[in-house]
């Protein structure tokens, strides 16, 4: 609640700089130049977005690394960015909060035409969390995990950026079919490693259940702490519900997420018995620049390699 007020002071002290401004038709931007100024809402759709629109876009991401893309306070940079951009891009599946959100209370402040603004997991068919209370009819946003919506992802993408900029659709359409071949490769690769872990070894156990979508595509077993980022993750009831599930099967191993607190697991680690896997996995981002995963096609690939090795005990 309190991040939600402080979030909806600053947009409105925002907008009182931007009125005298006025709203923008944004169909080009203002330098009449050749690169289209594009926003998008978290790291995973930046790499998308530059992979396929190369050198004629200027994109500005807004979640940095290491930051909640759920629950997000944009600062004025961002303001800025989003008032002038020809093009915005968010994920979708109430990854950015949904109608009520951080993205679109944002994008009412700076005043973005609908036009304008892409959702890129439009016709991914959604996944919905089976937990008590609120989360039982909330739509898992973590599709993206799965590289078949992936495919999805980019060929939004490109149809976004060739409406805004039909002058470099040849390009956008060399670099977008490039990248789906590139996903399919990485789809019969999750295929075939998955189907080479012992049948009774695909469980899968995260702390947050972001792997939904991935696990339902391959025929893995899902477990973890917390259904979805919230105020309440690792309390001692996931704890033990999570300890309860494990020692009704033999799991493997335990995963980590690069995003989220580990003491969670640690804890269901030390009363289960069940060691967490060396190398952590991402969920919610890409891996920083020069590291591993810093692109989506390696963060596909990073995480089928270690779960692939955890799960096959090797």
């Amino acid at each position: 609640m309190r991040r939600l007020v402080r979030l909806m002071l600053s947009l409105a002290a925002i907008s009182l700089l931007l009125a005298a401004c006025g709203n923008k038709d944004v169909t080009a931007n203002d330098n009449n130049d050749d690169v289209l100024k594009v926003v998008t809402s978290f790291t995973l759709l930046e790499d998308i977005v530059h992979q396929i629109g190369g050198e004629h876009v200027e994109i500005h991401n807004l979640v940095p690394i290491g930051t909640d893309p759920h629950e997000y306070e944009p600062l004025p940079e961002d303001i800025k960015k989003a008032t002038d951009a020809d093009i915005l891009f968010y994920n979708g599946l109430n990854l950015e909060g949904g109608e009520h959100g951080w993205f679109f209370k944002m994008m009412n402040t700076v005043g973005q035409k609908d036009e304008n603004i892409f959702e890129l997991t439009k016709g991914v068919e959604p996944k919905y969390l089976n937990g008590k209370g609120e989360a039982e009819h909330e739509m898992n946003p973590h599709a993206f995990l799965d590289p078949n919506v992936g495919m999805i992802i980019v060929e939004n993408a490109h149809d976004a950026l060739v409406k805004a900029d039909p002058e470099n659709k040849e390009e956008y359409d060399k670099n977008a079919k490039a990248y789906i071949e590139k996903l399919k490769e990485i789809d019969e690769e999750y295929k075939n490693k998955i189907a080479d872990i012992p049948e009774e070894n695909r469980i899968l156990v995260t702390s947050e259940r972001a792997f939904q979508y991935m696990a339902d595509r391959y025929g893995l077993e899902e477990g973890y702490i917390w259904e979805i980022d919230t105020e309440a993750n690792g309390s001692p009831e996931q704890i033990k519900s999570l300890v309860n599930f494990l020692k009704e099967r033999d799991v493997p191993t335990l995963f980590l997420e690069s995003n989220v607190d580990s003491r969670p697991m640690e804890t269901v680690s030390e009363e289960s018995g069940v060691e967490i896997y060396k190398d952590k996995i991402f969920s919610d981002e890409i891996g920083k620049k020069g590291e591993a995963g810093d692109t989506y096609i390696k963060f596909l690939e990073y995480n089928i390699d270690k779960i692939y090795n955890g799960l096959k005990g090797d």
